[in-house]
């Protein structure tokens, strides 16, 4: 524990949804849902407005259609998640050069390497008002939740206090106070399976946590987790702020406009990825034993499947071969949106291959190549679009050969809505930025 309150964790609000009002005026104020729009979607972001109507993340799309009918309910546009996140981290990095990022919207920065004349109360609480005016500022408006305490934990917790646009800081001292009335699913770790065995035990609260011995806690959850808990609940969290993590995987991957259906253009997707994996690990002299995938199905629902070579290697054909081993355990059926291929286990040596299977093989030149955009995206709800008279706007909806489009951007006043053929020539997707 730090004896003073020097950890900063931000949170940026209702990221996903955010970024779609910011860049849609007409959507302002109003509730924005975005995840899957089909029936089988999945909630990723609820704007506040939404979530007054008890709209939730991982809730299912049906359900917060129920409950949210007038929303509207938009696709992911990772292109423009991602170019935000990278303009706030950048304003995190000049504000501190021990900035570790946990996701697109959030991160912690150590104030300890701010240059800040002290780290008094009051001095913490100017630096993170000023820190929130400059994210505005360089996101186009989007708002951010600081938390600040004397360790990573405590400043996380206190990052939802005050949600959204709000600050807290605990002052040193006053941590367990704070704690001791809070669910333990506050906690780090501590999801509905872990909350459930604790309920079953009595265990509500982090007092009723603090309550209980270390060896209690261990018989409940095992050691580690066990053990980890027992220091939370004393809130006892000496972990650092980390900028550069050395590297435990090295990983490609790509997000598609078009859920993809055919299983012969994801095996191609995943050659062409195994391949860039493969190149990146012998240029800085690496190798790895794991290859895992990944798949984002149609809904948002993410799967990952892993296996475990005998040795290390860098080879692009060996990577892809064991990635299309794993895809075909999978059902993508439904669509998918993103694929990416990583290896881990990282070593800086290879097992040589006495039988040459590391070689590509005739299996590997029959993968088609990946032509994502050989046929013509379809339109969804939320996409970017250019209209050769009209301009730039995005997609308000599509079906039965017609697709209707408000003509805006971030820039505009609210636009004007104009419907059309879904063949017309004049209308086109806006090319995204290549993921490679």
């Amino acid at each position: 524990m730090r004896a003073t309150a020097s950890v900063l964790h931000i949170d940026l609000d209702a990221f996903f949804a955010a970024v779609e009002q910011r860049d849609k005026p007409s959507l302002r104020g109003k509730p924005v849902i975005v995840g899957g729009v089909g029936g089988r979607g999945v909630v990723a972001t609820a704007s506040y407005e939404a979530r007054s109507y008890g709209v939730r993340s991982a809730m299912s799309t049906r359900e917060a259609r129920a409950r949210c009918p007038h929303a509207a309910f938009l696709t992911g546009r990772f292109h423009a998640y991602r170019e935000t996140s990278a303009k706030v981290m950048a304003v995190l990095r000049a504000a501190s050069p021990l900035v570790e990022p946990l996701s697109l919207d959030e991160a912690f920065v150590d104030l300890a390497q701010a240059g800040l004349p002290d780290l008094e109360v009051a001095t913490v609480v100017a630096f993170g008002e000023d820190l929130r005016r400059k994210v505005a500022e360089a996101s186009g408006g989007l708002t951010g939740t600081v938390g600040i305490g004397s360790s990573k934990f405590i400043a996380k917790v206190a990052s939802e206090l005050d949600k959204p646009d709000g600050l807290t800081v605990v002052p040193p001292g006053t941590e367990v106070a704070l704690l001791r009335p809070m669910r333990v699913s506050v906690i780090p770790g501590v999801g509905p399976a872990t909350a459930e065995r604790l309920r079953r035990a009595g265990i509500h609260t982090i007092a009723d946590l603090d309550a209980v011995g270390e060896n209690e806690l261990v018989r409940l959850l095992g050691r580690a987790q066990g053990h980890g808990l027992h220091l939370l609940a004393r809130a006892q969290d000496d972990r650092p702020v980390v900028a550069d993590r050395e590297a435990k995987s090295v990983s490609s991957e790509g997000t598609y406009d078009t859920d993809l259906t055919d299983r012969r253009l994801m095996e191609g997707l995943l050659a062409r990825q195994a391949a860039q994996v493969g190149q990146r690990l012998r240029k800085h002299g690496l190798s790895g034993r794991t290859v895992t995938i990944k798949v984002r199905l149609h809904d948002f629902t993410t799967l990952s499947r892993s296996t475990t070579l005998a040795g290390p290697t860098d080879s692009g054909p060996t990577i892809s071969r064991m990635a299309r081993m794993l895809l075909a355990d999978l059902d993508t059926s439904g669509g998918v949106r993103l694929l990416g291929v990583g290896v881990s286990g990282l070593a800086d040596w290879i097992q040589d291959d006495l039988f040459g299977e590391d070689t590509a093989t005739e299996d590997d030149d029959d993968v088609p190549p990946p032509q994502v955009e050989a046929t013509r995206r379809p339109y969804v709800p939320g996409m970017d679009v250019v209209h050769a008279q009209m301009g730039p706007g995005w997609v308000w909806g599509s079906g039965k050969g017609v697709v209707t489009v408000r003509f805006e951007t971030a820039e505009t006043s609210p636009g004007p809505v104009r419907s059309y053929s879904i063949e017309d020539p004049s209308l086109s997707p806006v090319e995204l930025p290549s993921d490679d």
